[in-house]
């Protein structure tokens, strides 16, 4: 039967969420492969990634100490010696956002490219599908992590005003050749967003179809809506979910669904919130909604927060009212 099967009886093509896509076990086909591989690489660093930001720390104490003596040298010294490495972690997460952007652009390329279908490309495309399930998906967990480690930003803050002391001072030395002030002044922007690698890629997401003009936007916008039916039908199909051998699945899928209706959203003119959308947004709240609030908190703030359309006349008041805080 393959890794994507069809679960309803109806017109596929007319139907882009009636199928199952196996985000655990699809495999590259020969002509996959080398667009794969490629992206393979970014998403075994992505790995990497998630671990170091989950385990960083920062250097509030060492920064908080160095603020309230600011005339004892060796404590200055402990705190920029603390800073400098987590910038350089920093610098790293910047970086990959930026290779997981060209990651993005190379999938998209591949599965909206003119000929076949949506659900087609899926069909013919399931391990490139996965890869970019997973690229969402990593997204997601970034921006959640980061969301709720305000050193990152406290670290960056306090490393930018040495800097700039140091060079006043004339002391600079080597000090700032980790990140020169070009770098310094992109980071700030990316960090200061309160989900940068949402915003990265929505930004790359609107890019390509402004820069790809032959390339329809219906393309684009219905390969993403189908993704966001495919994660909907599979999460609320109790026969289709029992397939997932791992809960984490379930988190992953929900993940994926609200990170292709973001990228709609800011895609396409009308955004996924009107009644002429092809994403069933009511469905899709009401499948985050039923599982446990501890694990979807985040993606409905995500939804309210990071999407550009929600609060244009044209939502309906029911949606407004389904995503609304309690």
């Amino acid at each position: 039967m393959g890794n994507l099967i069809k679960v309803l009886t109806r017109d596929i093509d007319n139907n882009g969420g009636n199928f199952f896509l196996d985000f655990e076990n699809a495999q590259p086909s020969q002509s996959e492969t080398a667009v794969w591989e490629e992206v393979n690489q970014v998403l075994t660093e992505a790995r990497v990634i998630l671990d170091d930001l989950q385990t960083y720390r920062g250097a509030g104490e060492e920064i908080r100490q160095a603020i309230q003596s600011p005339g004892v040298e060796r404590v200055q010294e402990k705190a920029w010696s603390s800073v400098v490495p987590l910038v350089a972690k920093l610098k790293t997460f910047y970086e990959f956002s930026q290779k997981l952007e060209s990651s993005l652009l190379r999938l998209l390329v591949v599965l909206t490219c003119s000929g076949s279908t949506p659900t087609q490309h899926l069909e013919q495309k399931q391990a490139l599908a996965r890869q970019f399930a997973h690229i969402l998906h990593f997204t997601l967990r970034f921006d959640e992590l980061k969301m709720t480690n305000p050193a990152i930003q406290n670290d960056f803050s306090y490393y930018r005003r040495t800097i700039s002391r140091m060079r006043i001072n004339n002391l600079s030395g080597d000090a700032g050749s980790e990140v020169n002030n070009e770098l310094a002044n992109r980071m700030s922007l990316f960090y200061a967003s309160s989900t940068p690698m949402l915003k990265t890629l929505s930004d790359a997401t609107s890019k390509f179809v402004s820069d790809n003009p032959d390339v329809p936007i219906e393309n684009t916008t219905d390969c993403l809506s189908t993704m966001a039916c495919v994660c909907k039908v599979m999460l609320e199909t109790p026969e289709y979910r029992s397939r997932f051998t791992s809960e984490e699945t379930v988190l992953f899928c929900l993940r994926v669904m609200v990170g292709v209706i973001i990228l709609y959203d800011h895609v396409h003119p009308a955004g996924a919130f009107v009644k002429t959308s092809n994403i069933d947004m009511k469905g899709c709240i009401r499948v985050l909604k039923e599982q446990p609030p501890s694990g979807v908190e985040g993606l409905l703030n995500a939804l309210r927060y990071t999407t550009k359309h929600l609060n244009d006349e044209a939502t309906s008041k029911q949606i407004r009212s389904m995503l609304q805080t309690n």
